[in-house]
């Protein structure tokens, strides 16, 4: 959807229109469940930086790299948001992971390698779009454990609302200073797109990631997107005509397993 949005239109301005599309719905989601708007004063530094780090740099760097590499293989490089996130939550969060935790993270890994087996000749042609790709995964990752290590009081949802809001904003402002000679009218696929991440995604799925982000341990939450790189690979088969490989097949199983690291018995005992 992403890659339909940025075909032929500006990704900065296509993100900005997304990003606004989801605000109001949001605040609908907000207003029908009585959840308050309101944010402490004293946390509102922590809350922009929250955004900066799962919102902003992720949406312009991801927005970006879409629109230089092939949908299915961006969406791998995004994703290896899981690895770093592991990495990181060890490194300088306090995390522990079991033996088999750590299985699953290689498992995640060489998935992400095979699936990017055949597109290496391309990709090495379009370092700006993987430097971009990688960079937005690693930053996202340290948002996700910054997330999970609030102390805010705050409701996940009231949090969404704000980081959306100020996503948007940021977005209008890159978009105005380096694409307003390009603008015109989206097309219908643009459309399409803009309504899909406006509603489902900014105005639902974003809320769900957070909230996840901070119930659930780090390895369970992010080994679990290692569906998406996936589910991007195959779908641009099925609507892009992209020829499937033996190792794409081969890294759906290694995915599956390393999902798997985080369901079976005690998978969820990570402190």
């Amino acid at each position: 959807m992403m890659k339909m949005g940025v075909t032929g239109y500006p990704p900065l301005t296509f993100r900005a229109l997304c990003l606004w599309t989801g605000v109001p719905v949001l605040w609908l989601a907000l207003r029908w469940l009585k959840v308050p708007f309101y944010v402490a004063r004293k946390d509102w530094r922590e809350l922009f930086w929250l955004a900066v780090t799962n919102m902003i740099i992720w949406h312009v760097l991801i927005i970006l790299a879409v629109s230089m590499l092939s949908s299915g293989r961006a969406a791998i490089l995004g994703y290896t948001m899981s690895v770093f996130s592991s990495l990181l939550g060890v490194a300088f969060f306090g995390a522990r992971m079991r033996p088999v935790q750590w299985l699953g993270v290689g498992a995640a890994s060489v998935g992400v390698l095979l699936l990017l087996f055949n597109e290496l000749t391309n990709l090495s042609g379009r370092p700006l779009g993987v430097l971009m790709a990688l960079s937005a995964a690693a930053v996202w990752a340290l948002g996700t454990q910054k997330l999970r290590a609030t102390t805010m009081a705050t409701s996940t949802l009231t949090l969404s609302f704000w980081m959306t809001f100020m996503a948007a904003v940021v977005l209008t402002v890159l978009c105005v200073i380096f694409e307003s000679s390009q603008w015109r009218l989206p097309q219908a696929r643009n459309w399409v797109a803009i309504a899909y991440n406006g509603v489902l995604i900014f105005g639902f799925t974003h809320a769900a990631w957070f909230t996840l982000a901070r119930g659930l341990p780090p390895v369970a939450s992010t080994l679990s997107t290692m569906m998406i790189p996936v589910l991007g690979v195959f779908l641009g088969a099925l609507w892009l005509g992209e020829v499937l490989h033996w190792q794409d097949w081969a890294a759906v199983a290694l995915m599956a397993a390393a999902i798997s690291t985080v369901l079976i018995p005690g998978g969820r005992k990570t402190s």
